[in-house]
């Protein structure tokens, strides 16, 4: 019998038509295409910051909105024990024993915030790194939510002499674009960051909260009462920090 052409021309419409995304697929496709390329860039990038120095988030956004950008990279070796192990005991105290995220400290942070507490933060170090390499500032539930398979992955990657490497390096360290502990030892004080002793390095770690408003060249009494604290943490628990020491010490 022949084939009616009316018939099949009905068919072929129909098989295209089933081909086409129809509806919610024709949004979701496009969202789902950028999804995976915002995945991708930190899984293709971290690999690649093993040798690569990285610049951050605020620096990119500085550059393209003409604003200045002061940094210098140095190497882990060529920064100040003090300020590292500085850095760890204020900032991450756990830094060389988690995996990336402190997960005690991210429960009781969750804890607090449903019960509707105050945040505190628990951002360790690698958590940090990611903000700053991959995320934007600012509190946001979404973006702590991002920050931890960030920084676990950031974690099994990198190792952590290279995380700490980087941190001190993209870390903003003064309210005219200074970003590094070169960048911000050189406004401060005048100095190389090799060259920090107890009283440049606490102070400097002292801004990192804040870097915009606090000036460790100038500070204040509740500086100077945080730098001592800071201080006596390091001597006391200074062993804590040795994963980013040379040969796995540091030299205090």
């Amino acid at each position: 019998m022949a084939l009616d052409s009316a018939a099949i021309a009905r068919y072929w419409t129909c098989m295209v038509r089933r081909g086409k995304p129809k509806g919610i697929w024709r949004i979701l496709r496009p969202v789902a295409l950028v999804m995976a390329v915002l995945v991708a860039i930190p899984v293709v990038l971290t690999p690649v910051y093993l040798f690569v120095d990285p610049l951050s988030v605020p620096m990119l956004a500085r550059t393209l909105s003409g604003r200045p950008v002061d940094r210098e990279w140095r190497d882990l070796a060529d920064i100040s024990d003090r300020l590292k192990a500085s850095v760890i005991l204020s900032e991450d105290g756990q830094f060389c024993r988690h995996w990336g995220v402190d997960f005690g400290a991210l429960r009781d942070e969750v804890q607090n915030f449903m019960a509707g507490e105050d945040a505190r933060g628990a951002s360790t170090i690698t958590m940090q790194v990611a903000r700053n390499l991959f995320l934007w500032n600012g509190q946001s539930v979404v973006r702590k939510a991002l920050e931890v398979p960030l920084a676990l992955y950031i974690d099994l990657v990198l190792p952590k002499r290279r995380i700490m490497e980087i941190y001190l390096n993209i870390a903003e360290w003064g309210p005219e674009g200074q970003f590094g502990v070169a960048a911000g030892a050189r406004r401060a004080f005048g100095i190389a960051p090799q060259n920090l002793d107890w009283r440049t390095a606490t102070l400097l770690v002292t801004a990192l909260p804040n870097p915009l408003l606090r000036q460790p060249a100038r500070p204040s009494a509740g500086m100077l009462r945080i730098a001592a604290i800071i201080e006596g943490r390091v001597i006391e628990y200074g062993a804590r920090a040795d994963c980013v020491g040379e040969n796995g010490r540091l030299s205090l």
